[in-house]
C-alpha cells in the first residue's frame, strides 16, 4: 500500500533531503536583490535574488548582517554565499546567507557612498557651516601617528616657513580597528583644552582599505561639530574621505596641509617691512606738516609782535565807539525834529477833543438835570417819604395818625396824618 505523508512529514523529509546534499551546503549565487527588509529592531534582512528567469527567497540573520559593510539596496547586483535549507511554515526552500558582496564595485567603495549621501542630506557638508582658517596661528593642534612620515612632514613645513608657532601632536592610529575613535578623541581634545587655534588630521595616502577609517560616520559628525577650525589632510591628492569633505578645509597631503596653515614667514616679514615703510612715509609727510604749521606760527604777527594786535583792537574800538555816538547823535536830533513837527498837531487835535467831551459833559449835565426828581421842588412841589426815606406815590401807603416827611426845595417837615381821601373814596 502507497504511504501518505502528512504536509509536515513530507517537508520535513525535503528538507533533511536538502540539508544533507554537498553540493547545497555551501553555495553561493550571484542575482539582483529585490524585496529587501529589515524589520525594525531585528537586526535580519529578508530579501529576494533574482535573474531573468528565477527567483530564490533568502534571509541574512543579524549576527551576519552587522558585519556589512554596506546596506542591501533592491536593484544592487550581489554574490551571495550561504546553505540552501526549508523553512518548514512557509513551505520554501531558502538561502541562509552568510555573507553577501556587491558584484562589480566593492562592499567598501558602496558603503562610502552610502554614508556620504547620508551626511551630505543633513547638510554635515554644506560650504555655509564651515569655518574661516586663522590667518596666523600660533598654536596648531596635528592629530595623526606619531611615528609615521605624515607627523614629520608636518614639522618640517612649520620649521621652515613659520617657526614661531607651537605644535601640539596627538598622536593616534591611522588604520586599522579602533582607529575612527582614536582620531575623533583627539578632536574632542582639542576642543575641549583650547590649546590650538587649527587642527591638522591625516596621514599619508594607501589603499582603501587602508584609509577606510577616516571615512567613520563617527569621526565626520565630530570633525563637523568641531568649534577649532579643522583641515584634514588624508591620502594622496586623488584619495577622498568622508573626513575630506566634513572638515573645514581639505587638503590633498599632510604636506599641503602645512603649507596651508603655517604662513610664510619670509612673506610675513615682508608685510612688516612694508608696513613699517608706510609707517616710515606716513610719519615723514606728518612731520613735514607739522614743521610748516610751526613755521607760518613762528613768522604770524601774534607770536613776532603781540601788542600789534592790541592795538588793532583798540583803533577798532574805539572807531566804532565814534560812530555809535555819532549815530546816537543823528537819532535824537531826527527825533526832535520829528516832534517838533507833530506838536502842533497833537496839540489842535487834543483842544478839539477836549472841547467835544465838554459839549458832551454839558449835554449829559443838563438831561441828567432834567430827570432829577427833585428838580421839580423848585416849582413848588414837595416829595412825600415816609420816616425810613421811603419815598411815597400815592395817598393809599398813608394811614391816619402815621408820620410822614414832606420834602420841598428849601428843606423838609414832619407831618402827621389828619385825613386820607382818595379821588372818589375816603377812607
Amino acid at each position: 500500500m502507497e504511504h501518505i505523508y502528512t504536509v509536515a512529514e513530507l517537508t520535513g523529509f525535503i528538507k533533511s533531503y536538502l540539508e544533507s546534499s554537498p553540493q547545497l551546503k555551501r553555495v553561493s549565487v550571484k542575482g539582483e536583490i529585490s524585496n529587501c527588509s529589515a524589520p525594525s529592531g531585528k537586526g535580519h534582512v529578508f530579501f529576494t535574488v533574482k535573474d531573468e528567469s528565477a527567483t530564490l527567497r533568502g534571509v541574512m540573520f543579524k549576527s551576519h548582517a552587522e558585519k556589512l559593510s554596506f546596506k542591501p539596496e533592491n536593484g544592487m547586483r550581489v554574490l551571495c554565499t550561504g546553505r540552501i535549507s526549508v523553512y518548514p511554515q512557509g513551505g520554501q526552500y531558502l538561502l541562509y546567507a552568510d555573507s553577501l558582496t556587491p558584484e562589480g564595485e566593492g562592499a567598501l567603495y558602496i558603503a562610502l557612498e552610502q554614508l556620504k549621501k547620508k551626511l551630505a542630506a543633513e547638510g554635515l557638508f554644506e560650504l555655509a557651516r564651515k569655518k574661516k582658517l586663522p590667518k596666523i596661528p600660533m598654536r596648531v593642534g596635528v592629530i595623526t601617528s606619531a611615528t609615521g612620515a605624515a607627523v614629520r612632514d608636518i614639522i618640517n613645513v612649520a620649521a621652515r616657513r613659520f617657526p614661531a608657532a607651537e605644535l601640539t601632536v596627538y598622536p593616534s592610529l591611522v588604520q586599522g580597528v579602533g582607529a575612527a575613535e582614536q582620531l575623533a578623541a583627539g578632536v574632542v581634545y582639542f576642543n575641549k583644552t583650547k590649546k590650538v587655534d587649527v587642527i591638522i588630521i591625516g596621514r599619508g595616502g594607501g589603499s582603501i582599505e587602508e584609509l577606510w577609517e577616516f571615512n567613520s560616520e563617527l569621526l565626520a559628525r565630530t570633525v563637523a561639530a568641531s568649534s577649532v577650525p579643522v583641515v584634514s589632510a588624508v591620502g594622496h591628492e586623488t584619495d577622498f574621505t568622508v573626513c575630506d569633505f566634513a572638515a573645514d578645509f581639505r587638503a590633498p597631503t599632510p604636506s599641503a596641509a602645512a603649507e596651508i596653515v603655517f604662513p610664510d614667514k619670509a612673506d610675513i616679514i615682508r608685510r612688516f617691512e612694508n608696513a613699517e615703510n608706510r609707517m616710515r612715509t606716513l610719519l615723514s609727510a606728518r612731520i613735514a606738516t607739522e614743521k610748516r604749521y610751526l613755521l607760518s606760527l613762528k613768522n604770524s604777527k601774534a607770536l613776532s609782535s603781540p601788542t600789534a594786535g592790541f592795538d588793532d583792537l583798540r583803533l577798532r574800538i574805539a572807531d566804532n565807539e565814534q560812530r555809535l555816538h555819532a549815530s546816537v547823535k543823528r537819532r535824537m536830533e531826527q527825533s526832535a525834529r520829528d516832534i517838533a513837527l507833530v506838536k502842533p498837531r497833537l496839540d489842535t487835535a487834543a483842544a478839539r477833543a477836549i472841547g467835544l467831551q465838554k459839549l458832551r459833559l454839558d449835554g449829559l449835565k443838563d438831561r441828567l438835570f432834567i430827570l432829577n426828581p427833585l428838580s421839580v421842588l423848585d416849582r413848588g412841589y414837595a416829595a412825600v417819604t415816609d420816616k425810613d426815606g421811603k419815598t411815597l406815590t400815592g395817598v393809599s401807603a398813608l394811614t391816619v395818625g402815621e408820620g410822614f416827611v414832606l420834602k420841598m426845595a428849601d428843606g423838609e417837615a414832619e407831618a402827621t396824618v389828619g385825613k386820607v381821601e382818595l379821588y372818589g373814596n375816603e377812607l
